[in-house]
């Protein structure tokens, strides 16, 4: 049975009459505004065309290829478009032989104009946002403008089709402004989704832990109350003789000093790994993160062994004991090293290391004919490596096991991936991924290379701010 839809009566006396006046008061000066420009058919149907298009095209990319082939296919003119995102001027072309493609690349040194102007035989137009949407943007507009429209050659134009590409402009500017609104809103919910993942991954996942540390110092506790339990039932008795033979010093002690051996590194577990889930959280839930929709680094100049590394290392210590799993010093340099780097995400990039090294490190056999499962980790300079005078810092994991297949090693980096040597050991594919992407936001490199014994995953980070 069909299902009668029923339309909801629009009440059209809650019409402000105000507004009513305003909007229709606008109407009627659109029409005198379109009498005075007196635009041709041709002009006419490509501002028709423009916005039937850019609704159509859903992608970003598509309609900035509208934006600039409008011009060329209507009137035969070149036309490019400058965009001005975060801080960074955007050139987009349309390729001439082939008019589908557009090209994307960074301009320096473009001055922006909030008027249109002619240089070099180009007309150049501002392209305005909404001004009452200018602060949906997660960055700044100077003088409100998106960028500039560029029409080659202005000889070919006149004061009649520069007024048309100057009304162009603000149509282009505002389906741009409203198009980077809902592009950003996406590119922040994606943002958020990856952020539940990684809170997930290196927060709520690694927390377990507290429940074995918890039941270890349970233990502990009902150790003391069992000695305390022995004392008290041995001064009830009267007889000192049976006090000295049955509950005397050289049975006390040995007892107290296990105990409280215990204690204290059941708490210093505790306490690393409290300082390192808040250090997780804190950097995780920055405000400015949820702000601008990305991770927004705090870069510090950190001392890399000692604030990074070392706490990392203490923190899998026993999960390294536990499996049975040595850490083997040799090779690593005995120096310090002083990197820019945001040290919470960082961390949590060996974290996510020695988190795989922990589950899937395996026994070999070295080179000395003996069986050993052990993990290594240090750093090397790389001169040179971004450049000129643009020294790198290569930071490895290394851990014992088979080879990765060489058809799976593009792929270790990607949101997802799991290789087929993780065996029954639970995981999210989430790990690799974020470290690419918080290394990759340092101006950093991500790899992975087989060894003769194993497996070695790095990163390279600049040396310096690669921001200065």
């Amino acid at each position: 049975m069909t299902k009668e839809i029923r339309f909801k009566e629009i009440d059209h006396s809650s019409l402000d009459e105000t507004r009513a006046f305003k909007v229709q008061k606008r109407i009627h000066e659109k029409i005198d505004d379109y009498g005075e420009y007196a635009f041709s058919p041709i002009q006419s149907s490509a501002l028709n065309v423009f916005f039937d298009l850019s609704q159509e095209y859903e992608s970003f990319p598509d309609l900035l290829a509208v934006c600039v082939l409008v011009p060329k296919v209507f009137f035969d003119l070149e036309c490019s478009l400058y965009l001005l995102r975060e801080n960074r001027v955007e050139k987009v072309t349309a390729c001439p032989d082939k008019l589908s493609q557009i090209e994307l690349e960074g301009i320096e040194g473009l001055e922006m104009s909030s008027k249109p102007k002619v240089e070099n035989n180009c007309l150049y137009l501002p392209i305005k946002g909404n001004r009452e949407l200018l602060n949906q943007l997660p960055y700044s507009l100077p003088q409100g403008l998106i960028g500039m429209l560029e029409i080659y050659p202005a000889r070919k134009t006149n004061e009649h089709s520069r007024l048309f590409f100057e009304k162009y402009a603000n149509r282009v500017g505002f389906q741009l402004h409203m198009r980077m609104i809902s592009w950003k809103n996406e590119e922040h919910l994606q943002f958020i989704r990856s952020l539940v993942k990684d809170i997930s991954h290196n927060v709520i996942v690694p927390n377990m832990f507290f429940k074995i540390f918890y039941r270890r110092m349970e233990a502990q506790i009902n150790a003391l109350g069992q000695l305390k339990q022995d004392i008290e039932q041995a001064a009830h008795r009267q007889d000192s003789e049976v006090w000295g033979q049955e509950m005397g010093y050289q049975e006390i002690i040995p007892r107290l000093d296990y105990i409280y051996t215990g204690l204290k590194e059941q708490h210093s577990e505790i306490l690393n790994h409290y300082e390192q889930t808040s250090l997780f959280l804190e950097t995780l839930l920055r405000r400015s993160h949820f702000e601008q929709g990305k991770y927004v680094l705090e870069r510090k100049v950190l001392n890399f062994k000692s604030q990074i590394i070392d706490p990392q290392v203490e923190r899998f210590t026993s999960q390294f004991r536990e499996k049975g799993i040595e850490i083997a010093m040799a090779g690593v340099p005995d120096q310090e090293i002083e990197v820019v780097v945001d040290k919470g995400l960082i961390s949590q990039v060996y974290a996510n290391l020695f988190s795989n090294a922990v589950k899937y490190t395996q026994e070999v056999t070295n080179f000395s004919g003996n069986r050993a499962k052990f993990i290594s980790y240090g750093w090397e300079h790389m001169p040179d490596y971004f450049g000129p005078n643009k020294p790198g810092i290569k930071l490895n994991v290394f851990s014992t096991g088979e080879h990765i297949k060489d058809e799976e090693q593009a792929k270790l980096f990607r949101e997802g991936f799991r290789a087929d040597n993780v065996g029954l050991e639970q995981g999210t594919g989430h790990g690799l991924f974020f470290i690419k992407e918080i290394v990759e936001l340092h101006g950093g490199e991500v790899g992975y290379e087989p060894t003769p014994l194993g497996n070695n995953f790095f990163f390279i980070l600049p040396l310096s701010d690669p921001t200065d």
